[in-house]
């Protein structure tokens, strides 16, 4: 498919723009362009643009306002020590984004057309990749159904975009430890539900827990399973792994209700090249407490495109809080993060090939 580019005609100035790149915080701020391609029944995938970043006009009717079809990836461009550009594992975002699409009744964007229409949004909007220490160029693909109806069916017409904004680090302090709640009234996804897809609905209803946490002084949710309230899933936004004394690390199993994070795959694969016996099976709140004050449990850590990996101070319930070894991460942690950033930037060789695509 061809991508007619329209470059924007009111570009950021240099000024600006560098005065952004210093300190652009995550998520706040985005690039002058946007990647569009439109989807209609009887018509498949045409009309793929290149333009300047400008708002949707949507019809109030528009199914994605009533219906929530929609789903979306999140993904990372580096700036290389050679200053060209790549990414990391792009293949599995959009193999996952098919995944999500199939879930939620939508159409399958071939994965090469959605690997070309981030690649145009990165080429075009370059200039934006901070060069610093922990900075990126996050990208959101994402596809939502935009015909104009009231009933429930899967659309006839979709827009598939792709933006993307400079970031810092997604925590404040960067790789320091931070605290979760445990809430006990909420649950993030059930069997048979949407869990393992990435659309917005499953982050929609974490808000509220999410809320909870802030008022408790934490930084991120966990949830436990909806059958039984007993089984760790995953946070918020990001998977988590436990590191225990014998070395080995255990991460709850993708069961249907977990999303299966790439930066979950990776540090599995990661660590187990490294020697480390990694264990997917269920983990309860309760077992977490007790190997914590046991030292069975010495680290834990929470992974996701956003953060990387975050180690796992504090952990904070209605009954009272547990700490995590020192409460400050550990030396398996930062090792893990250590090799796998290096790899996102090139720093160090990939562990699989293929694992980093050059894009300039």
């Amino acid at each position: 498919m061809t991508f007619t580019i329209e470059r924007t005609a009111n570009p950021t100035d240099a000024a600006t723009l560098a005065r952004i790149l210093e300190n652009p915080g995550f998520g706040k701020v985005f690039t002058d362009h946007m990647v569009t391609i439109r989807w209609t029944e009887g018509q498949g995938w045409h009309d793929a643009k290149v333009t300047a970043r400008v708002p949707f006009a949507l019809d109030p009717a528009a199914a994605v306002l009533h219906y929530a079809q929609e789903i979306f990836e999140g993904m990372k461009a580096y700036r290389a020590a050679d200053g060209g550009v790549t990414l990391f594992r792009p293949d599995a975002n959009a193999k996952r984004f098919r995944d999500s699409g199939s879930r939620m009744a939508m159409p399958l964007i071939p994965e090469e057309l959605f690997l070309e229409a981030v690649e145009q949004l990165v080429r075009i909007d370059q200039a934006w990749i901070p060069g610093g220490e922990g900075g990126s160029l996050y990208i959101r693909p994402f596809m939502f159904a935009n015909e104009a109806f009231l009933g429930v069916r899967p659309a006839s017409e979709y827009v598939f975009c792709v933006i993307a904004c400079p970031v810092g680090a997604y925590f404040k302090g960067g790789a320091k430890a931070i605290t979760i709640w445990a809430p006990e009234n909420y649950t993030r996804a059930a069997p048979g539900g949407t869990g393992a897809a990435k659309c917005g609905g499953n982050y929609a209803a974490s808000l509220i827990a999410q809320l909870e946490a802030s008022k408790h002084g934490c930084d991120q949710v966990v949830f436990l399973d909806a059958a039984e309230h007993r089984w760790i899933e995953e946070l918020g936004g990001m998977n988590v792994f436990f590191v225990r004394d014998d070395g080995s690390l255990l991460t709850p199993p993708l069961s249907g209700t977990i999303l299966p994070g790439i930066t979950r795959d990776s540090i599995i694969q990661l660590a187990r090249s490294l020697g480390h016996t990694v264990v997917e099976q269920p983990y309860s709140l309760a077992q977490w407490k007790e190997d914590a004050a046991t030292g069975r449990v010495r680290e834990a850590f929470a992974c996701g495109t956003a953060a990387v990996l975050a180690p796992i101070g504090t952990v904070r319930t209605a009954e009272g809080d547990f700490v995590i070894g020192n409460g400050e991460g550990g030396s398996t942690t930062a090792s893990l993060r250590e090799r796998l950033v290096g790899m996102q930037r090139g720093t160090q060789a990939p562990l699989v090939d293929g694992w980093i695509r050059r894009v300039i």
